[in-house]
């Protein structure tokens, strides 16, 4: 999964990961030591360019994470560079993720409030001045409850949209509320990619070699279109798997996934 989100990175943008996800941070390191070197990293929480940790520590609010950086931004910096469109991509992630890639992080429930979530910092701003968003999730399996009813993460529509994606719940498109970024073009999760099609719906385009497609819909809150060349991920080579256990030797991104999800294994390149 780090892999799958580390190669929607291009290179030579400016990519900013936030606060969150070791995921997104080992995958933001592996693409800059791979195929991306001349991407611009901003660290999330101390807005440090380009830095060298030697490990992963367990929150992204740690000055380990700042070692060895060229520079810093104020966060008045980065949000300029993100509304006059240099940021080039941006990770987000939701407790709801619907199918024109909104996200919510505010709360749950609509006329009555059932959970009260963090919210969404700056995500808003970025996920609407930001050129590319990709989306990920390590929670798109759910299990049903005693009733068989599931909790979906990606869900038709978000209670509250705290980030947006494509197209508003009244159909409005990010063009027509003029939005500088194009919005999210993938969806990363442990059972699959999704992109978006022209319609701003998304679309599955590639499975875990374990996965089916039964089992996606199944954990779907949505319909979705697939893709005429729906293909399996490819795997990272076994390098790039030394460099994520080498920069993260105390496994904080295993916290991310269920433990019957840290069970699966693939075959390397």
């Amino acid at each position: 999964m780090i892999y799958q989100i580390a190669r929607t990175i291009e290179d030579g943008i400016l990519a900013f990961h936030g606060f969150g996800s070791p995921l997104v941070q080992l995958a933001l390191h592996l693409a800059k030591r791979t195929h991306a070197p001349r991407m611009v990293l901003v660290a999330g929480a101390t807005y440090g360019v380009n830095p060298n940790p030697p490990f992963l520590t367990p929150t992204s609010n740690d000055w380990v994470m700042d070692r060895g950086a060229e520079c810093h931004l104020d966060i008045e910096e980065l949000f300029d560079l993100a509304a006059s469109g240099r940021m080039g991509r941006m990770f987000l992630s939701g407790l709801q993720i619907d199918r024109f890639g909104n996200l919510n992080v505010t709360r749950l429930g609509r006329d009555r409030l059932q959970l009260k979530l963090p919210g969404g910092g700056g995500g808003c701003n970025l996920s609407c001045d930001a050129v590319h968003v990709t989306i990920w999730t390590a929670a798109h399996r759910t299990t049903p409850d005693a009733k068989g009813r599931r909790r979906f993460r990606l869900v038709a529509d978000c209670d509250f949209i705290t980030s947006v994606g494509h197209r508003t719940t009244d159909g409005k498109t990010r063009k027509e509320m003029g939005y500088r970024g194009e919005g999210p073009d993938r969806i990363i999760t442990e059972l699959g990619v999704f992109d978006f099609d022209d319609f701003g719906q998304a679309r599955l385009t590639a499975l875990y070699p374990d996965v089916e497609i039964d089992t996606v819909r199944e954990n779907t809150g949505f319909d979705f279109p697939v893709s005429e060349s729906l293909s399996v991920t490819p795997m990272p080579s076994a390098e790039m798997v030394e460099f994520i256990r080498a920069l993260d030797p105390l496994k904080i991104h295993e916290r991310e996934f269920k433990p019957e999800e840290r069970l699966r294994s693939f075959p390397l390149v």
